[in-house]
């Protein structure tokens, strides 16, 4: 291996210490290295700082150990006024020789790497970015826990006897949850407060659904359910909350916002959590097969003696790739833009869940594309591409018909 840098320094991070290895000296030569512990604690962190600034060290790598390199990033990255490379690399990169692994020889494995330059860095977004992935994704486990809330007060609902889940499409609408306030309240629903409870065009079913509700609630029923419907608000009014600080965060990417809202089915939380994951500037990604690779819709390269082993796509970032997914399902329903067209077409051969996948993956890539040339979505684009496929695809048949030795007519005023 050809060295490549004076002086580098490799982590080992583990959840209660870090291991790091200073190796510096002349290119070329063996270099000479001095290792440290340190607890990850804040106080012992500050003095792993302390010695990268007093050695002068500016290239630092570390395995992305689970969550315990963040912490470890985040206090480094200001070092030298930002002038400092630290890469997180896939652990599975530079697995070390079994059998002869220890913290120490990790962190040094790490470090004669880094110094030959062997290591490359996974894509780490900057602070605001980040910070706004905290906002998304944790809306996204709120969102999880509101669908178990409403879960756990439908069965018990059921459990009771009150079977108006089987009337109304959606018993957290209005009606419904007028009509679970007034059981809350009094335990039982006549059929003027019924009405009271019911909007529009349910009020012509009031007697099918006066059916479902005639029962008692108890006093504990009352209270139980009280309780499980209080933490349904609050949970909803917390979700509200945290999307107002989601749109406050990405106010200042409102170009990239609607650039993105542009594509179909796109919604504005959809594009600010593809744009915290991914960030606006696409200078990080070469190509939209390296971005496609990282969030994992890439389908796998795996052979071996002739044979094709798995190809199924990896788990990389599972967070956009549910994103993406999800836009992918709700374009499907579109059936009047080329996405949708295009999925309809490769779920007859592949079925929906890779015809998703390679939605998702075709979404990415338009964002990419997008978010590169500062370009909003053009569906007319695909129009014309579709009309010239069409062209192609006649022109082709009429060929082979002719070698056929079929005679072609054109139709008046137009391409046979």
């Amino acid at each position: 291996m050809q060295d490549v840098h004076t002086c580098v320094m490799g982590l080992d991070v583990h959840r209660d210490f870090i291991v790091a290895c200073l190796a510096y000296g002349e290119l070329g030569a063996k270099p000479k290295t001095d290792m440290r512990t340190f607890s990850t604690l804040a106080q012992e962190m500050k003095k792993l700082r302390g010695w990268i600034e007093e050695t002068g060290c500016r290239h630092i790598a570390m395995e992305s150990t689970g969550i315990y390199w963040q912490p470890v990033y985040d206090l480094l990255e200001y070092c030298f006024d930002w002038d400092i490379s630290i890469l997180v690399v896939n652990a599975r990169h530079i697995r070390n020789v079994p059998g002869r692994k220890t913290d120490v020889r990790d962190a040094q494995w790490i470090a004669s790497l880094l110094r030959a330059g062997l290591l490359r860095g996974s894509f780490i977004p900057d602070r605001p970015f980040r910070d706004l992935r905290h906002l998304t994704r944790y809306r996204k486990n709120i969102i999880r826990d509101i669908g178990a809330q409403k879960n756990r007060i439908d069965k018990y609902m059921q459990s009771a006897g009150f079977r108006f889940s089987a009337f109304l499409s959606d018993i957290f609408g209005v009606s419904g949850r007028n009509i679970i306030r007034h059981l809350i309240e009094y335990g039982e629903i006549p059929k003027e407060a019924l009405n009271r409870c019911l909007k529009s065009k349910l009020r012509k079913r009031a007697d099918e659904i006066l059916v479902s509700l005639n029962d008692t609630l108890s006093a504990h029923g009352r209270s139980y359910l009280g309780r499980m419907f209080a933490h349904l608000e609050y949970i909803e009014r917390h979700l509200r909350e945290i999307e107002a600080d989601i749109d406050e965060s990405v106010a200042e990417h409102a170009e990239a916002l609607q650039l993105l809202s542009s594509i179909p089915r796109v919604s504005k939380i959809s594009a600010s959590a593809i744009i915290a994951e991914i960030g606006t500037d696409m200078a990080a990604f070469p190509t939209s097969q390296h971005i496609c690779s990282w969030a994992g819709l890439s389908p796998g390269n795996n052979s071996s003696a002739g044979k094709n082993k798995s190809t199924r796509v990896n788990k990389a970032n599972p967070y956009l790739k549910s994103i993406l997914c999800e836009v992918g399902w709700a374009t499907a329903q579109l059936r009047t833009c080329y996405l949708s067209n295009w999925y309809w077409k490769l779920k007859q051969r592949r079925g929906s869940k890779r015809a998703v996948i390679a939605a998702a993956r075709k979404i990415l890539v338009l964002a990419y594309i997008i978010l590169k040339h500062k370009t909003p979505y053009d569906e007319t684009y695909f129009e014309a591409y579709r009309q010239r496929s069409k062209a192609r695809r006649t022109k082709r048949m009429v060929n082979e018909l002719r070698r056929l030795g079929f005679t072609v007519t054109e139709p008046d005023g137009g391409t046979p």
